[in-house]
């Protein structure tokens, strides 16, 4: 009798655990539970188990894609800090995100200015509506989600959304970032390690 009351509080206590993690995914999306302490562990173990990812320090290969008008641009920018966000419109820490980097894409200026592209991996239509409704003043990028897509060669393995890549002036992925910025400060301080 003791030893059952004994595994149905851990079990509860486990199933507890559990549920307080996923609602707090649900809420504040995973970036907070990968920059905790486990989540650098677990990324790190992730990290060395992929394949096909480009490493920190690597060009970030050239790519053409639309925008919502259909206009094709090119990323990397050319001699050009360029921070590449990921995101969808279905993903509410990415919306949550969106008016942080416009407000961050519009402090930009001058040589040392950090570029900003959302790619959106979604389809035309929402993301059409999507900025309808909040424009932005930073190029948005649309790209069809795929296995194989620009994402993941850039380094997103786990399919996690907001995803952002920083790319130095001489095009090589310096930096990768899971989940949504907190704050103005923690996007610049990230941004800083394009110089």
């Amino acid at each position: 009798m003791r030893t059952r009351t004994l595994l149905l509080t851990l079990a509860a206590a486990l199933l507890a655990g559990i549920l307080g993690v996923v609602a707090s995914v649900a809420v504040l999306g995973p970036g907070p539970l990968l920059r905790s302490r486990l989540g650098t562990v677990l990324v790190g173990l992730m990290d060395q188990r992929r394949r096909g990812e480009l490493a920190l320090g690597t060009p970030l290969p050239s790519m053409i894609l639309p925008d919502a008008s259909g206009v094709p641009h090119a990323l990397p920018h050319a001699g050009r800090a360029t921070l590449v966000n990921y995101w969808a419109t279905w993903c509410g820490p990415c919306r949550e995100e969106m008016p942080l980097l416009d407000r961050f894409a519009s402090a930009q200026s001058g040589p040392a200015a950090v570029d900003v592209v959302g790619i959106a991996l979604d389809d035309v239509a929402p993301v059409r509506a999507y900025l309808a409704e909040l424009p932005v003043h930073f190029t948005i990028l649309i790209e069809a989600p795929a296995e194989n897509d620009s994402s993941t060669r850039a380094g997103n393995q786990t399919g996690i959304l907001p995803f952002s890549v920083l790319v130095d002036a001489r095009g090589r992925i310096v930096a990768r970032r899971y989940g949504a910025f907190q704050d103005a400060a923690d996007l610049r301080d990230w941004a800083e390690k394009a110089k």
